[in-house]
């Protein structure tokens, strides 16, 4: 379900009084309009004063009081004519967040030679006075409304302050500790939270597992019913306990995120759940993501965040994978294989193909509940958030689905530009072989989104970063 409709935009345009004050309010309204055509909820500055705009010094106060109250979480202060710099720029300080900066560009002069806005003027001037402030702040190049460059900013700002929103409140149920071997998923909890304020809650593994086994006890309507559709939409290769066992298992999750207000989930998915319930979560992660759950394999709790940045990037729109980074094409040296054991979302299988839920190959042939199907192709963004030694960075690349050999376990190839600079990147970088990955493309979004998380750097492969500028440019 798209979450667009839990973002509101604070809707907050100037003017100065030396320019027309007739055009600042129809470039108000029009303004206004066109990015309410574009689907997103907004709270304005409309009775704070007698035209809505930002004028004056006793405008500040009104201002942030009616965009508290309406629950702003970004802002957009359209320069409806030239505007007033240092009222915008304390507005813009005083709020704290994701803050755009635009204006309508300019008609010619009138046939007197004199001119009734000078917004782009304007906007030097206000960019100059945000960055006394250090105000971060984004861009839309001067442009007309109806161009698609204004249109492409709007919904690229606007996806980027879901992601902020969604990294400033993360809560991150960890269930289980991290299989003894998987040293590479080693994660500061006290630096996450004092860094970025991630909360971290942890689960005791038997204690999500007893609760599996009452709601399969009780036979729980709900978990009747991820039983009945495990059965209609996979071929079932296990016994009919065992698949009990990973809907009681999603269920439970589904509990707690509930109860707790959990954001994403990193999960002990080997070997205890094999032991104690003769099953892996894959299946129970694949369901999950498809109800917008995201689960992290193999207690990753920086790969958490990375899907829940995912997940976030495209208002909850396009379904998260959790991928291994696992093999270059056999015959494309520009393609790679995301795959892991089953936990991609079903809903994204491929078309035309059988699904199969069976026994894990790897893990002695014993514990049921990994998945085999290949998922369908297109435009797909792969990300990962990680860190070391206190320095974090989002890795950001835009591939494309592409054919490949047939491999157990959920998969897709993607092919890449020149895959010998993804795989410095990821060799270079505090990165793993784990990576979220969401159909679209949303590099642009983790650019601007960056932007407003200190200590968090981007770290872009394709299109590199001056390419993502030049295209929310337009060049």
């Amino acid at each position: 379900m798209s979450t667009k409709d839990q973002l509101t935009i604070g809707y907050a345009p100037t003017r100065r009084t030396v320019f027309s004050r007739e055009d600042a309010l129809k470039y108000k309204t029009l303004t206004l309009d066109k990015i309410k055509s574009l689907g997103y909820k907004t709270v304005d500055i409309e009775d704070i004063n007698e035209d809505g705009l930002l004028v004056e010094e006793k405008d500040i106060d009104a201002a942030i009081k009616k965009l508290t109250h309406g629950g702003a979480d970004c802002i957009i202060s359209p320069h409806c004519n030239f505007g007033t710099e240092d009222i915008v720029a304390r507005v813009a300080s005083k709020m704290g967040l994701p803050f755009l900066l635009w204006g309508p560009r300019d008609e010619a002069p009138q046939p007197d030679g004199s001119r009734l806005r000078d917004s782009q003027c304007g906007l030097f001037a206000t960019s100059k006075i945000l960055q006394r402030y250090s105000v971060p702040y984004s861009y839309i190049i001067n442009s007309r409304i109806d161009d698609p460059v204004f249109t492409r900013g709007i919904n690229n700002f606007a996806a980027a302050a879901n992601v902020v929103k969604t990294f400033n409140n993360m809560r991150i149920g960890q269930i289980g500790t991290r299989p003894g071997a998987f040293w590479s998923v080693i994660a500061n909890e006290g630096e996450l939270l004092e860094k970025f304020g991630i909360e971290i809650v942890p689960y005791n593994l038997i204690d999500v597992i007893n609760t599996a086994k009452e709601i399969k006890e009780s036979g729980d309507s709900s978990y009747k019913e991820t039983v009945s559709y495990i059965r209609d939409n996979l071929k079932v290769d296990i016994d009919e306990d065992k698949l009990q066992n990973i809907a009681a298992l999603k269920e439970a999750i589904k509990q707690v995120k509930v109860r707790d207000g959990i954001t994403t989930f990193a999960i002990q998915c080997w070997t205890a759940l094999g032991d104690i319930m003769g099953i892996v979560p894959c299946l129970a992660n694949s369901l999950l993501f498809d109800e917008d759950i995201p689960v992290a394999c193999e207690t990753d709790i920086h790969g958490a965040v990375s899907a829940s940045i995912a997940q976030a990037a495209t208002f909850n729109q396009s379904k998260v994978i959790f991928a291994d980074v696992t093999n270059r094409h056999p015959s494309d040296d520009d393609s790679e294989l995301l795959w892991h054991c089953g936990p991609f979302p079903l809903s994204l299988k491929k078309e035309g193909i059988e699904g199969r839920v069976g026994c894990h190959g790897i893990l002695d042939s014993e514990p049921s509940g990994i998945c085999d199907f290949e998922i369908k192709g297109g435009d797909i963004t792969v990300i990962r958030f990680d860190g070391i030694k206190g320095d974090y960075s989002l890795f950001a690349g835009q591939a494309k689905g592409t054919e490949g050999p047939k491999t157990t376990g959920t998969y897709l190839w993607i092919k890449t530009t020149d895959w010998t600079k993804w795989e410095e990147k990821l060799i270079y970088g505090p990165y793993i072989h784990h990576v979220a990955a969401v159909h679209g493309k949303v590099s642009p979004v983790l650019y601007e989104a960056a932007r407003y998380i200190d200590g968090l750097a981007l770290d872009a492969v394709e299109p590199t970063e001056d390419e993502i500028k030049g295209w929310l440019a337009g060049r």
